[in-house]
């Protein structure tokens, strides 16, 4: 189909055939969050990637589309049930406006009030049921803080909209890692670590797996903090005072914990066919060896939310927004990591 010099506009109440639909957050304008969802569309077929419609600017979106050079009609919607009718035709967008122009690796403070509005949409349509789930595009929380968003990231910020306790899971194929702490200075993790959150986060993770990864029996590996697991607290105490006794208590809770490991032995491809989970005590203890196994298919997905919500596990990339060489890798797979979810907890239902 020919590109469009006027997005189309769907208007009718229509139910949709299809049994799942995702609703996919702006993120900000300025960052590559168009590119790859606009890129993801032009795929979906290769991919076989389930219903999804952005909460976006359609004006922006077509200019974008444009500057990528890629044939894309966008199709205005009037609510989650139209993009199904419409999804094959070219990509929904249900219209959430920009207060001023965007320009691709420029950040304005003045879009902020719709990257929130985009996101608050998102989360009341999973919480009402009238989507599957919202995989969100990454954001620069910095421009946000003006517009009044006060939390770290999406994360505390479902926490707060959900009145959930949420636990960040980072995934690729192979491998799922949950830092224990996460966004704070690696000076403060040990002040920060104590038994009670291991324990809180492995249950979380161990439930999450069976009911929204099918896993019937999940294991989890708990890594040490210190080199060599602290070698008996010579090389520090955390493992006997604060890491195994939370193993102990996790096991006792029914949850198959295993640990706490030196974390230079758990991440090579013998140890990973051992368990389905990894508990890290910290953010680059479970990032790092995620990338490095594989960079472009990560999915930073939120488990022990009553709704469904994944995002790629990668930030704004101003440096290349706009440009082309944007990968959609890690957005396609949050979509079909949200649609597994989705589809198990239906199932289970």
């Amino acid at each position: 189909m020919g590109a469009e010099t006027n997005s189309t506009t769907r208007s009718n109440d229509i139910s949709t055939s299809q049994d799942t639909v995702y609703a996919v957050t702006m993120g900000d304008p300025a960052g590559i969050g168009g590119d790859i969802a606009l890129a993801a569309w032009a795929q979906r077929a290769a991919h076989e990637l389930p219903c999804f419609f952005l909460i976006d600017d359609p004006a922006r979106l077509m200019l974008l589309a444009a500057r990528l050079a890629l044939d894309i009609p966008i199709i205005e919607i009037a609510n989650p049930r139209e993009a199904a009718e419409c999804f094959d035709e070219g990509l929904p967008v249900l219209p959430c406006r920009l207060a001023h122009a965007s320009e691709p690796g420029t950040l304005d403070p003045r879009n902020a009030d719709a990257v929130l509005s985009s996101l608050k949409q998102a989360v009341s349509m999973a919480t009402t049921g009238q989507v599957s789930g919202l995989v969100t595009n990454p954001i620069h929380k910095k421009t946000l803080y003006g517009a009044g968003f006060t939390h770290p990231g999406h994360t505390e910020y479902l926490a707060n909209a959900t009145d959930a306790t949420p636990v960040m899971m980072l995934s690729c194929p192979g491998l799922r890692v949950v830092p224990v702490t996460i966004h704070i200075p690696l000076s403060d993790v040990v002040g920060q670590l104590n038994k009670s959150m291991i324990v809180s986060l492995g249950e979380v993770l161990s439930q999450s797996l069976k009911r929204d990864f099918g896993i019937a029996a999940p294991r989890l590996a708990v890594a040490a903090l210190n080199p060599h697991g602290g070698e008996s607290g010579a090389l520090g105490r955390e493992e006997i005072d604060i890491i195994a006794p939370a193993v102990a208590a996790l096991r006792n809770a029914g949850v198959d914990a295993q640990g706490p490991f030196p974390a230079d032995t758990l991440f090579h491809t013998q140890a990973r066919s051992r368990y389905d989970a990894v508990l890290c005590m910290y953010h680059d203890q479970a990032l790092i060896p995620l990338k490095t196994i594989d960079f472009d298919n990560g999915v930073n997905t939120t488990l022990g939310l009553p709704i469904v919500r994944t995002s790629p596990d990668h930030g704004t990339a101003l440096d290349i927004a706009g440009t082309g060489k944007a990968s959609p890798a890690s957005f396609i797979a949050a979509l079909k990591q949200a649609d597994l979810i989705a589809r198990n907890r239906a199932a289970a239902a």
